[in-house]
């Protein structure tokens, strides 16, 4: 479990910076010195994070779909090649849903474990040897706590966000001894566009908000916490808010309590 003082110098990948949790997670990375790869689909709306950050010209825009491995692997290539290293690489793009099993498609339940878990598996596939050849480094899983819990309307995104935090589980395990070290970050509630952008059933965007995520902890506070925690090493990162913080301890001591609990909960 490697402390760092500071990430002063050191590279930081981030994808689905444009927005959200990424950009709130580059501008806290970048206010620590790091170096910033930022990464998502459209290459303007990454240069309108960039050159908000601070020290702008040391940070890099990458526009890559993470859903397409060849794509993926050129941006290895150019963040190796501009930089030369990657200390942290944080799995953030992320897909959500809020339609109940019975009215999502297939495709629609396809299409989400493809962003929130097969995406991330071969991202990190791609930047592992990069990590074995250096003995150092820091892979990052943006879950959700939502993978803990599992709750109505979150059915596709709940199993992939649990399936990348056992994959993480695995990966610790794996290079425990090869100086690279694994985190995943269970967020709650974050004021972000996440149910905006939420697929429904026919696998489109929701497009509105719910009073859950609108009410959450601000994009800047979840950022600050979780970088604080990367920083100290910790492996099991869970940042929300009180109700998020019971229903993970609840599922860890009971969890026929915490199925009560969810049955009876008013999600959407």
């Amino acid at each position: 479990m490697a402390k760092l003082n500071s990430l002063d110098g050191k590279v930081v990948w981030i994808t689905g910076a444009s927005s959200g949790l990424g950009k709130a997670l580059a501008q806290e990375c970048a206010l620590q010195g790091a170096q910033v790869i930022l990464t998502a689909r459209r290459f303007e709306e990454l240069e309108n994070v960039r050159v908000g950050l601070l020290n702008p010209d040391q940070h890099l825009s990458i526009a890559a779909d993470i859903t397409d491995e060849a794509q993926i692997r050129h941006a290895h290539e150019q963040v190796l090649k501009c930089k030369g290293r990657i200390d942290w690489l944080i799995n953030n793009a992320g897909l959500s849903q809020r339609a109940l099993i019975s009215e999502t498609s297939m495709q629609t339940e396809r299409a989400i474990l493809e962003v929130d878990y097969f995406s991330q598996v071969f991202l990190t596939k791609t930047v592992l040897p990069t990590l074995l050849a250096q003995k150092s480094g820091r892979v990052v899983f943006v879950s959700s706590v939502a993978g803990l819990l599992g709750t109505q309307y979150r059915a596709s995104y709940s199993a992939a966000k649990a399936a990348i935090h056992m994959w993480a589980n695995s990966l610790r395990a794996e290079v425990a001894d090869d100086g690279v070290d694994v985190s995943v970050i269970f967020p709650g509630f974050v004021k972000t566009n996440v149910s905006i952008n939420a697929l429904n059933g026919e696998g489109k965007a929701q497009g509105f908000d719910n009073d859950a995520t609108a009410n959450g902890l601000e994009a800047d506070e979840f950022a600050k916490i979780s970088v604080k925690a990367l920083l100290k090493g910790e492996e099991y990162i869970v940042v929300g808010g009180r109700k998020e913080l019971l229903g993970t301890w609840v599922s860890r001591l009971s969890p026929s309590t915490l199925y009560k609990m969810i049955r009876k909960a008013k999600v959407k």
